[in-house]
Order: C-alpha cells, then sequence, then structure tokens
C-alpha cells in the first residue's frame, strides 16, 4: 500500500466512511477496466456507503423493537384461521395507520396467528423507518409497577410514549387487576394521538 492509499484510508476511517474505506481501490480498478467516468465511480461508491449506512440503521431499529422471532406476512398461514379478512389485513402492512397515529387490535382466540401479524407489521415498520417497541402487556405492567414504586415512573413511561409503533401483545391472556389496568392505560391515553398501537387480545 503506498503512502497516498494509507492517508486515505486513514481519512475514510477518521469520517467514518467503512464501505469507501473497504472497497475504494476495488471500485478503481473496475472503473479503470469499465472506463467509468470520475462522477460514475464516485456515485457507485456513494451509493455503497449508503446502501450499508441504511441496512446498520434497519438492524438497530430491529434490535430495539425487541421481537421474540422476527416474523413476516409471507410466512402467515392464511387457511386459518378461515374467516380473517385477509385484504383488510394486507391493506395494514401499508403502515398507514402508523402515519395516522391510530391504532390496531387483533382479536381472537390461542393460536391464531395474532402475534404472528403483530410481529410481521412492526418489522415492517422497522424496515421502512419506524421505530418499533413490542412488549407483553403483563411485561409492560410489571415494569411500570415497580417503577411506580421507586419513584420513576414518569421515566419509564417515556419508554413505551417514544416509539412510532408500540405493540401490546397478549393483552387478557393473564388477569390484571386495577393497579395494572391503570398503569396501562396511562400509556394508551398519552399516546392517543401521539403514536399508534397494536393490541393482541383473547376473546
Amino acid at each position: 500500500m503506498t503512502t497516498r492509499e494509507t492517508d486515505i484510508t486513514k481519512q475514510l476511517s477518521y469520517l467514518k466512511l467503512p464501505y469507501i474505506r473497504e472497497n475504494h481501490a476495488t471500485c478503481a480498478q473496475t472503473a479503470a477496466q469499465k472506463q467509468w467516468t470520475h462522477l460514475h465511480y464516485l456515485a457507485e461508491l456513494v451509493r455503497g456507503e449508503a446502501d450499508m449506512r441504511r441496512d446498520r440503521t434497519i438492524q438497530r431499529r430491529i434490535r430495539s423493537a425487541r421481537f421474540s422471532v422476527i416474523k413476516t406476512l409471507d410466512q402467515f398461514n392464511w387457511s386459518w384461521p378461515k374467516t380473517i379478512n385477509r385484504a383488510q389485513v394486507q391493506n395494514l402492512f401499508h403502515l398507514k395507520f402508523i402515519e395516522d397515529k391510530s391504532n390496531v387490535v387483533f382479536i381472537g382466540g390461542v393460536g391464531l396467528g395474532k402475534t404472528h401479524l403483530a410481529t410481521a407489521l412492526g418489522y415492517q415498520a422497522c424496515l421502512k423507518g419506524h421505530t418499533v417497541l413490542f412488549i407483553s402487556a403483563i411485561e409492560t405492567i410489571n415494569n411500570l409497577y415497580s417503577a411506580q414504586q421507586a419513584d420513576r415512573l414518569k421515566q419509564e413511561l417515556k419508554k413505551y410514549l417514544k416509539p412510532a409503533l408500540l405493540i401490546l401483545d397478549e393483552l387478557g391472556y393473564l388477569p390484571i387487576d386495577k393497579i395494572g389496568a391503570d398503569l396501562l392505560f396511562q400509556v394508551i391515553s398519552q399516546r392517543y394521538e401521539q403514536g399508534a398501537i397494536i393490541i393482541t387480545t383473547n376473546r
């Protein structure tokens, strides 16, 4: 490696441009072989850097969402339950309800795919640039109750108010007392017209 190449590598590291740092030399060889213009060469490097940064941002959103497992709409079994409104569900994946800061509720018995659909919507939201938090209703209540006992309820509530989409899974799966219901109501009421919510609940 020449002194100039070493300097370029150091400067690209300083500028935090890892894709260009790792690929500028190879791309230069390709540019020479294919007789690219300087602008074409630069555009290829910038595109690669932008793609890498976008992919890393998406992966951070997915990790922050705390999905227990990744699910997609393509994996959903439409043959069960038989009464599901397929067109209505598919329309949700345009994610307009997030832009409108409105809510979606999946109601049904155990094993019908409510959590699958909620997770798939959350995953799609991450891919489209939205922040998401996936958490069970019971865990939310337990976290808020502990925070209330430690006199930090206001700080804990912020975790549930900040994401563009909050997914509360398995509401009604276990009984909730009045304190728990009041705490959960604070989350839902404070998010009203401020952020979207998906709730899965049993009949």
